[in-house]
């Protein structure tokens, strides 16, 4: 059973049994300030289990897309080594939201394992929950009945709340859970060691397959548990792992989900998969890795250094960095495996397939990036090496870990390269660098947040603001966040015309008001379906009735920008073609900023017609088509534009400005007609990463102020040129006349430089067969005290020449040694222009024959003759 069939087969036996197939979220998480990623099949979920939201169905099953890189549950350092772990990999699920409970779930994963896939039931072991006394949790004694009836007592293990307590994070939804494992060993390897005694010990053959988990808690911020509105059940099984069971493989990277890649990694590599283990692994990271990298990018993730983009570019990092050493991969190779994933996956997951031009083309650029970035850090050490020899031969934890966090080094890539040079690294130092740099992060982004406090339950909030700005309202829950800086409060409404903070528009700003105060909203975002109104202050009375009033001038400068947006966008479309998507957007009350998939620059001409365009639309007040409630299969017949990694529901929003010009989806806020707009006027256009453009924007009152200020601009230029007709005429001859005053000075700064290089040459030392020059001169640049140490080499033998010159108001030094005196005399321009930098407070390196040095201190470059002297006498005499 290939593993395409061994997923369909999931999904029609649970439809077989009243589910509702729904499709995998995006990997990476929007709205849930506790997650990058989505880590397990249950956060798309998690208002439900919550209560927060009504599920629209009772039963549910699914493929989800999942990563486990970061926080809690985090696979990465086992990926590649061990045969099961994985950064991304799919988690098939099936769910009860109220409805059925521990029977059905337990007696539906029997039969679908023992007789839809007809795994042997003697290779089975379950385990159920034992209870824990600190948290006044039972045995699960219904779990184990349940299994009971189904299997022999010796096959039923109890396991701790570590195994067997299902935890999301450190707060959420959570409860007992029933894993079902199995045992992949020869008959032989059984026959030493019984099954039961390796199962949740980390055997690579004795695998947990599938996890049942009861929901019936939420854990709370002071960490207790209270129990939730209704019971669900939350089932994951590791599609991976089920692959490797059902397929008779021991590993699963031997299964068609990864054999593909695993072949077309060692086909390039030149080696034969199996042959050695070093190679193998660094095959099996690739092959993980870049799952996680091309559908993290087709789901809106771009790498970057910060939060989830800092995942991503690690991960591929990780993966350029094994084929580069294990490998031999110089040249980027990841992008090229792409094809073959969209095609593996182009039946469940689509998104690679449509996007692959553009994720092959960023992946290609991330790995050139890095490829350089390697070369610097090999550069880096090559010019420390003589440093390490003089230190023990150890590379100090320091600079260890500069190489790691600068370059990308990770440890044992440092480590190899040491041993290559017959180097050792300071391995404890280097973590404690890492701590330390964890702990700044940590304190850097520390908060507190106390659990809700909740005045109403069973009340959800009502959003009311696409029709008013202000309402009549309650609070029916609220919290205390506390950072280092700062406090504030989240309050929930039960109706609210405050838009959160989505789609790339900002939250609005406004006031709650009532009979004895007023509170100022400070912004207002989401969190998965609540919408948090955020204050510096906790109102004095929360059961108070309230007004909440949105700040309307704000509003409705940021619909303005929001509908110029979506015009942008379909303009864009036409101008450059229709591979143009939106890559991300920020909408406020100040500019517009639209990043989009494109490969080149947009020329002038381009934003020039592109602008045209937008304002055709504006001044012919196309009236705004808003439909909501719309089933998602007619909303993208009517051809709205939907955005790559967000999660659509089965009803959608639908904004059209003349279906001919621009329909989208979108929740956001907008103009009743174009006309509202104003003026339309793009400020700049700019590159953000590989094949994504941006370009930033302004409207009505503000594009207005941006035109008047390059006008007044160009009339002070005028007024200097005292010109008013060929502004740039003059500007061209005034670009001429300093190009050739610029010549003249260079030729000037020449014939100095020539004579200076006479008078040197004439001021030699003679000591022990040595010609010594040590000066300090005036030059304009760096290049030319370079030129002068050249030109003094070609016409003095045996030289040895120490300049030294203040540039720009920084220290610099050159040392210049003929080739004989570096192969005879065993001297070293680079060692001696090291010790003559602390002088300047500095340092410095280069070649035996050549090198230079800068530094802080400019007062120190009277005493580099004198030291120069001082130090090659001492060199002469060793």
């Amino acid at each position: 059973m290939n593993s395409a069939e061994i997923r369909q087969k999931f999904l029609d036996f649970f439809v077989s049994k009243q589910h509702q197939v729904v499709p995998s979220a995006p990997i990476v998480v929007k709205d849930d300030p506790t997650l990058m990623f989505t880590n397990a099949g249950m956060n798309q979920f998690k208002d439900y289990f919550l209560g927060n939201k009504p599920a629209p169905y009772k039963r549910a099953a699914d493929t989800q897309k999942c990563l486990r890189v970061s926080g809690k549950h985090n696979d990465l350092e086992e990926v590649g080594y061990d045969t099961y772990h994985h950064t991304m990999f799919e988690m098939l699920g099936n769910w009860s939201f109220g409805d059925y409970f521990k029977k059905e779930a337990l007696e539906w994963a029997w039969e679908l394992l023992t007789e839809v896939y007809q795994l042997p039931k003697d290779r089975l072991y379950v385990s159920v929950f034992e209870g824990d006394e600190k948290e006044n949790l039972g045995k699960d004694e219904e779990a184990y009945a349940i299994w009971k009836s189904m299997i022999s007592e010796d096959r039923i293990l109890f396991g701790s709340k570590k195994d067997n307590f299902w935890e999301m994070g450190d707060t959420g939804p959570c409860g007992p859970c029933s894993e079902i494992h199995i045992d992949l060993r020869t008959e032989e390897e059984i026959a030493q060691v019984p099954g039961r005694d390796l199962v949740n010990n980390d055997h690579p053959q004795v695998v947990e397959i599938w996890n049942n988990v009861f929901m019936e808690f939420n854990r709370l911020a002071d960490g207790s548990l209270v129990k939730l509105p209704a019971q669900h059940v939350d089932t994951g099984m590791g599609f991976e792992r089920l692959c490797m069971a059902i397929q008779g493989k021991r590993s699963n990277y031997d299964t068609d989900v990864f054999q593909p890649l695993i072949q077309f990694v060692a086909k390039e590599a030149g080696v034969t998969y199996g042959a050695e283990e070093k190679t193998d692994i660094a095959i099996r990271v690739i092959s993980d890795h870049i799952r996680a990298i091309a559908f993290a990018i087709a789901d809106g993730q771009l790498p970057s250094n910060n939060k989830a983009g800092y995942v991503i570019r690690r991960i591929l990092r990780r993966a350029v960095r094994y084929g580069f050493t294990f490998l031999n991969f110089k040249k980027p190779f990841l992008f090229r495996l792409t094809e073959v994933l969209a095609e593996q996956l182009a039946h469940v997951f689509p998104e690679l397939k449509q996007q692959l031009s553009f994720v092959q083309r960023v992946i290609e650029e991330e790995e050139n990036a890095f490829l350089r970035t390697l070369e610097n850090g090999l550069k880096r050490l090559d010019g420390l090496e003589d440093k390490f020899r003089n230190s023990n031969s150890t590379i100090d934890g320091k600079t260890a870990f500069e190489l790691y966090d600068t370059f990308g080094f990770p440890l044992d890539l440092t480590a190899l390269i040491a041993r290559e040079k017959g180097l050792k690294v300071d391995e404890a130092g280097f973590e404690v660098e890492m701590e330390q740099q964890k702990n700044r992060s940590r304190n850097a982004s520390a908060s507190e947040q106390t659990d809700w406090v909740i005045l109403q339950p069973d009340v959800s909030t009502e959003f009311i603001g696409y029709d008013c700005e202000s309402a009549d309202a309650q609070i029916i829950r609220y919290r205390q966040v506390k950072t280092k800086s700062k406090t504030e409060y989240h309050l929930v409404l039960d109706k609210t015309p405050f838009y959160a903070e989505s789609g790339g528009q900002v939250g609005d700003t406004g006031y709650l008001i009532s009979d004895t105060e007023q509170v100022e909203v400070l912004d207002t975002k989401k969190e998965n379906d609540l919408i948090l109104h955020i204050t510096a202050k906790l109102p004095q009375q929360v059961d108070a009735a309230f007004r909440s009033e949105v700040n309307a001038e704000r509003r409705n400068l940021i619909r303005k920008n929001h509908s110029a947006t979506h015009l942008l966008h379909a303009a864009l479309r036409k101008v450059l073609g229709d591979h143009v998507q939106q890559r991300g957007s920020l909408v406020n009350d100040k500019v517009l900023r639209f990043d989009f998939s494109h490969f080149a620059k947009v020329e002038e001409a381009q934003l020039r017609e592109i602008e045209q365009i937008v304002n055709e639309r504006v001044r012919q007040s196309i009236p705004l088509e808003e439909q909501r409630n719309v089933p998602i299969a007619a909303a993208r017949n009517m051809g709205a534009m939907a955005l790559f990694g967000e999660k659509y529901g089965e009803f959608v929003r639908v904004i059209a400005f003349d279906r001919e010009h621009s329909v989208e989806l979108c929740g956001g806020i907008h103009v009743l007609n174009t006309g509202h707009i104003g003026y339309f006027k793009i400020v700049s256009e700019s590159s953000v990463a590989a094949g994504v453009r941006r370009i930033e924007a302004v409207t009505a009152t503000a594009a207005e102020e941006f035109v008047q200020q390059q006008v007044n601009e160009l009339q002070a230029v005028r007024e200097v040129l005292s010109t008013q007709s060929n502004v740039s005429g003059a500007v061209l001859k005034l670009q001429e006349e300093n190009k050739a005053l610029q010549k003249q000075l260079e030729q000037f700064e020449l014939k100095q430089l020539s004579s200076l290089k006479d008078t040197l040459a004439s001021q030699t030392q003679e000591l022990a067969g040595v010609n010594f020059v040590a000066e300090q001169v005036e030059v304009s640049n760096a290049d030319y005290l370079k030129k002068l140490a050249f030109d003094l080499r070609q016409v003095v033998d045996n030289l040895v020449l120490v300049l030294a010159a203040e540039i720009d108001g920084k220290p610099q030094i050159a040392v210049m040694l003929s080739d004989n005196l570096v192969a005879d005399k065993n001297l070293n321009a680079s060692q001696l222009v090291r010790e003559l930098a602390k002088e300047i407070k500095g340092g410095g390196g280069g070649q035996p024959f050549y090198a230079t040095a800068g530094g802080k201190d400019a007062s120190g470059l009277q005493a580099i003759p004198a030291k120069a002297l001082e130090l090659l006498k001492k060199s002469l005499n060793n």
